[in-house]
């Protein structure tokens, strides 16, 4: 059984978020929560398990506020004494999420997370144990360590469209970007999560690379958001799994077999 852990989910009342929480706290480990509506929150954990939201009311705390909103020092509370922060933040699909403002929500909060982490343990004598941090990015997103394989003309030509008329694929790859490059802290390990197309679907078995193995373009390959949070559930409490895949960019798919 895996040790008794503590973790912050931002996004948490999304449609991958939500089985994050749950995933967690079905495998005994506390959930603390940065959410607009808390029950917003509580209901869409019933709508997945239901009587969720009353079986682990014990084990969840949540904290109503726009993440962006808090303070440095709130932030710094709010990561303290956390052994990782998983980020499943995105924009909404409507015109005012895509192109409105905050056009860098998921780099924003990922930066400010990241600070608040280290400010705490600055002011620790010695860390106990690394701190981990999982970002949720998408397939899309290119490894800019430049490991992936090589897209073709016309997918490239794609990302770049995205990139330069989408707000939120943008903010995704400069997400993950600003954390490929935090090597200098030993202590603050991290990983960033590309699934491919999502749908929505139980947990069951899923495959994880280190690059994207279809085609940016509608390839066969699909994972449910439920594995996805699997996925990331399991590096968290799986030490050989984490070791494996720490300052990594792994892609995710359900398992064909």
């Amino acid at each position: 059984m895996a040790a008794i852990t503590t973790t912050l989910v931002v996004g948490a009342t999304g449609a991958t978020g939500k089985h994050v929480v749950l995933q967690l706290l079905q495998r005994k480990q506390h959930v603390k929560a940065v959410v607009r509506s808390k029950q917003r929150l509580l209901d869409s954990l019933d709508e997945v398990a239901p009587n969720a939201s009353t079986e682990f009311s014990s084990s969840l705390e949540i904290q109503e506020a726009s993440l962006l909103d808090l303070s440095d020092d709130d932030l710094m509370e709010l990561t303290r004494q956390c052994d990782a922060t998983v980020s499943c933040l995105g924009h909404n699909i409507s015109i005012q999420g895509m192109f409105g403002h905050p056009r860098r929500l998921v780099t924003d909060a990922t930066k400010r997370l990241y600070n608040a982490i280290e400010a705490n343990q600055s002011k620790e004598a010695e860390p106990k144990k690394a701190t981990k941090f999982i970002l949720m990015g998408t397939v899309a997103v290119p490894n800019p360590n430049g490991e992936d394989d090589k897209r073709t003309f016309g997918e490239r030509f794609v990302q770049f469209l995205l990139r330069y008329m989408l707000p939120p694929h943008r903010d995704n790859e400069t997400a993950a970007a600003y954390i490929q490059g935090k090597t200098d802290n030993p202590n603050l390990e991290w990983t960033v999560v590309r699934p491919t197309e999502l749908t929505d679907g139980s947990a069951s078995k899923y495959e994880m690379f280190s690059k994207p193995i279809d085609s940016l373009f509608g390839g066969e390959r699909s994972v449910t958001r439920a594995n996805v949070a699997q996925s990331m559930v399991d590096m968290l409490l799986t030490k050989s799994l984490w070791d494996e895949w720490k300052f990594k960019m792994p892609t995710v798919y359900d398992d064909l077999n």
